[in-house]
């Protein structure tokens, strides 16, 4: 085992630190009520987050609730303000921690490992290799298990203060006893991403998978043998539910002429891209909404296209040229929206 992290909780303490995870968690944020009254007496309020740190008592799960539906029906729980400035300034220090653990091939809430960067290299399986295998997590963040979780975070740290902060995060939120950790919050995102990272492992390391990527909970699995292919994916699956107490959704194995669904794209061999049938349904109806809101005043041109031009973006990454040429079409002559 390689050494565990230990004496971090002082550096996360760190009034500096603490300075900079509150510049991070109001970047953006900073015409909200919250964000403007902790701005008043900010001295005070970073001295309580401090203090709260080192003396093991500051106060946690004043989470709102919020619902999302893009691109399906999500709950969001986000933490009050001095909470968020709390996980900016607990990551600050052990994103270093968490990022010795990923292989290289894990992409999400990593540095130039977005979507972006693994559909690019899921391209590159895809003209390598002959067969994918693609699977995912039923409910990923509601389903982790605290026990699993916080033994886990023990393999990595070692500071009992720390550890303690992580125990009373992941305690602070639950779906089922004992199980979920919230989506929104950035120690989520990194406890997601360490929870599956012992399942990237093994695969790689005892199973020895010849192409692997996980953008999250979303894992492909590549080889030139479908057979082998199949026992990997047994074991690998039996792994995560044994170990991990997870469920993993029916498997996608397929060959790659017939197309890799991930990330809102279906990918095919010699870098061919095509928008899935649901992500060119919601670029129709996105597009459809934003013009009607700059149509009728509510919007500016600015907006208008401050919302736009990330839109037409995740289209430009597939073969869409014909398709965006008839929504414009379409749009302008009063059509409506397309879907096809």
């Amino acid at each position: 085992m390689t050494k565990r992290a230990n004496n971090l909780i002082l550096q996360i303490a760190d009034m500096d630190n603490i300075m900079l995870a509150f510049w991070k968690a109001k970047r953006g944020r900073e015409m909200k009520e919250e964000v403007k009254e902790f701005a008043n007496k900010l001295n005070a309020n970073l001295l309580k987050i401090q203090n709260g740190v080192l003396e093991g008592n500051i106060e946690l799960g004043n989470y709102h609730y919020f619902k999302i539906y893009d691109p399906k029906e999500r709950v969001i729980c986000a933490a009050s303000f001095p909470e968020r400035i709390l996980h900016h300034a607990i990551m600050n220090i052990c994103h270093p921690v968490f990022e010795q653990v990923q292989l290289f091939d894990s992409y999400a809430t990593r540095v130039n490992k977005g979507q972006y960067a693994a559909l690019e290299r899921a391209k590159q399986f895809q003209n390598k290799y002959k067969w994918f295998c693609k699977l995912d997590v039923r409910k990923y963040f509601d389903s982790i298990d605290h026990q699993v979780l916080k033994t886990l975070l023990r393999h990595k740290f070692k500071d009992y203060q720390l550890l303690d902060l992580f125990n009373r995060i992941i305690g602070s939120y639950e779906v089922t006893p004992g199980k979920g950790i919230p989506i929104g919050n950035l120690t989520s995102q990194y406890f997601a991403n360490y929870y599956l990272s012992f399942a990237d492992h093994f695969l790689k390391e005892t199973i020895h998978v010849p192409a692997y990527i996980r953008y999250m909970d979303d894992m492909v699995l590549w080889h030139t043998d479908l057979s082998l292919l199949s026992e990997i994916k047994v074991k690998f699956v039996n792994y995560i539910e044994t170990e991990l107490k997870l469920k993993v959704k029916p498997d996608c194995t397929n060959c790659n002429e017939k197309g890799l669904p991930f990330l809102g794209y279906v990918l095919f061999p010699n870098s061919f891209v095509r928008m899935n049938k649901h992500s060119k349904s919601r670029f129709a109806s996105k597009f459809k909404k934003y013009s009607e809101l700059l149509n009728n005043g509510s919007w500016s041109e600015k907006e208008f296209s401050n919302h736009v031009t990330p839109l037409f973006a995740f289209a430009q990454y597939a073969d869409t040229l014909e398709y965006r040429k008839k929504l414009i079409l379409a749009q302008e002559t009063g059509q409506g929206a397309l879907t096809e």
